[in-house]
Order: structure tokens, then sequence, then C-alpha cells
């Protein structure tokens, strides 16, 4: 769920749309009210330090646990000292200067990025409390926007969890509404009626199951820590990107339609040697970002990574989403 901040009035918005969601999650009182203090500090320090941005509320289910996501980005000034800003009692605007404080105090899991004159980033996770612990190994993070005036997006990604390897799926449907969203459903349903296969043969499931829809652009990749690779099959066009020891790997798709023309379905082998980052975006948004323009963002946390492209590449005329999944020992412990 997107909501646009420009004004103070959206912050109730913001707020109320926050409050929903985790309870719909199984939050209680105590835990949906700590969600109505984060919400309405990211709204409020949009309106305040950056001339409004936009708020992003979703769920995570990985090693941070389960729970409500709310991202908060923005194009404004920045922050010139992190440190400052998260200690109480220090404010820019003539507030009492509790903002991203209040923020990693309410918050199970908290991140923020910045840079002078190129906006924020902020991260806040929650999960109800008493959540027992997980056992997961991997972060994930998926942003899924339709085409404007749409209310059904048109792609759509998945991600599968076993033993030994990750399975990430990315689907673009051809066109925009209901049509593209049967589309990408499919090829979701696909995918996970057969979680552990390897990616070429799915891939080529894929592309059958689609026949009977207008047919769709997809990427299948497999994390395999034990192998040291990520196996990747894309048809379409899929960007898809390895990001391992500081270092970004474009990934190659195959020319073609899934479901109507894909006259080439062949994996790739990409070796990795620190634990892996695999980014995978549909063509809603451009494919000309180049990390080492954000210095630290590569090794943020995925949801940071994925909302900054999002932020910076989103074209505006097209579905967009975008799915992150890192091997989670390669991430900073949240604060």
């Amino acid at each position: 769920m997107f909501v646009k901040v420009a004004e103070r009035s959206r912050v109730a918005e913001v707020r109320r749309l926050a409050v929903q969601s985790s309870l719909a999650q199984g939050f209680g009182e105590q835990d949906a009210g700590r969600s109505a203090i984060v919400a309405t500090e990211l709204a409020t320090n949009l309106i305040k330090h950056a001339n409004g941005g936009e708020i992003v509320i979703g769920s995570f289910d990985d090693a941070d646990g389960q729970g409500l996501e709310l991202l908060a980005v923005d194009k404004g000034p920045g922050i010139a000292d992190l440190h400052k800003a998260l200690t109480d009692g220090h404010s820019t605007s003539g507030t009492p200067g509790t903002g991203l404080g209040a923020i990693r105090r309410n918050a199970n899991a908290f991140a923020v990025i910045s840079w002078v004159g190129r906006g924020t980033a902020v991260l806040a996770r929650l999960k109800p409390d008493g959540q027992a612990a997980t056992k997961a190994n991997y972060l994930i993070s998926g942003l899924c926007a339709p085409y404007p005036g749409e209310t059904e997006c048109g792609d759509g990604w998945a991600v599968s969890t076993l033993p030994a390897t990750i399975g990430i799926l990315m689907a673009d449907g051809s066109g925009h509404g209901p049509e593209a969203h049967k589309a990408a459903r499919r090829s979701i349903e696909i995918f996970r009626e057969r979680a552990g296969w390897t990616v070429e043969p799915l891939a080529q499931a894929i592309d059958r199951a689609l026949g009977a829809t207008r047919g769709a652009a997809i990427a299948v990749a497999e994390i395999d820590p034990g192998g040291g690779r990520v196996n990747f099959v894309g048809i379409g066009n899929i960007s898809a990107a390895l990001l391992d020891q500081g270092l970004v790997r474009r990934m190659v798709s195959n020319n073609g339609t899934a479901g109507h023309l894909a006259p080439r379905i062949r994996a790739f082998q990409y070796p990795f040697r620190g634990p892996p980052t695999v980014i995978l975006h549909s063509d809603g948004l451009s494919a000309r970002w180049d990390l080492s323009e954000y210095p630290g963002l590569i090794a943020a946390h995925p949801s940071l990574i994925a909302a900054v492209l999002y932020r910076d590449f989103r074209r505006g005329r097209d579905d967009a989403s975008i799915v992150v999944v890192r091997r989670h020992s390669a991430c900073p412990p949240a604060s």
C-alpha cells in the first residue's frame, strides 16, 4: 500500500492504515498502538523535513520475524548527521526532536539511510509481542505498485525458501490491469506449486502455463549457498542483478514473452564468494541505476535498497515491482 504524504491531513490517514494493517496481521491493542506511533512519526517527518514523500505499508516474513513493515521515502535535503538525528532532543525544525528516536524505540527492526541533497529512506518493522524466534537465514523485501489509476498490479513476485536453496520469481504481465494481473498470478501459482524445481524446467513450466493468458516477462533465480552460485533464467524484460562483496553483476535474460514466444529458455550460473543479495525488478523501474552513486546502500537492509530504487527509478507509466533477497548473514544488524 503506497500513500503519498504532501500535507498534514495525510498523517492521520497513514496512521489509520498502519493500525488497520497491524490488526489484520494479529497485533494486539498495545502493539497496534506502537504501529500508530511509528506511522505518525514517519509521516510527520516527511512533512516537517522533506516537504512530503511516500509511505509504504506492507508486511514481512523473514529473519526479522513476521509483522508490519513501514517504509518512508523522500527526496528532501537529507540528514547531515544521522547520529545526532537519532538522539532525542535533536531537531532542525523547532520541535521536541523525538521523531527518529521514537521510531527506533518502538520498532523491532529499524534502519535508515540518507544522503545530503538526495533524500532519505527509513525502515521500521514491528511484530507482535511474544512472537517466537525465527530460524530463517534470509531477508526479503518486495514492492509492487500498480499502473496509475489501476487497483490491481500487473506485476508480481514470490519467494520460496527450502533448506538448501532460496527461489525468487518476478513476473510482469503484458500490458497492465486485470489481464496482466492474471498472468502474473498464474506465474506465481506455478512457481509455488513447483518449489524446489531447478530454474530451467521451472521457467519452462511457467511458459507452458501462460499460454492461456496474455503472457508475461518472467525471471526465476535460485540462490544456492552450498554450490556458491545463483542459477538464473529470464524471459523478457526483467532486470536482474547479483550483489556480492560490494560488487554488482547484472544477470542476462533471454528474449521473448513467456506463454507466447520464448524460443530459447536457458539457465545461467553466477558464482558468488560472500553472502549474496539478488535484485529482480520489472521494467516499470529503469535499469539505469548504479549503486555506487548511493554510498552505503549496497550493504543496507534489502528493504532500503528496494525503497530507494523504487523512489528514484520508477517510470510512472507502468506497473512497477522490485524484490530484493539477501542471505541474513550479509545484512548489518538492525538497530
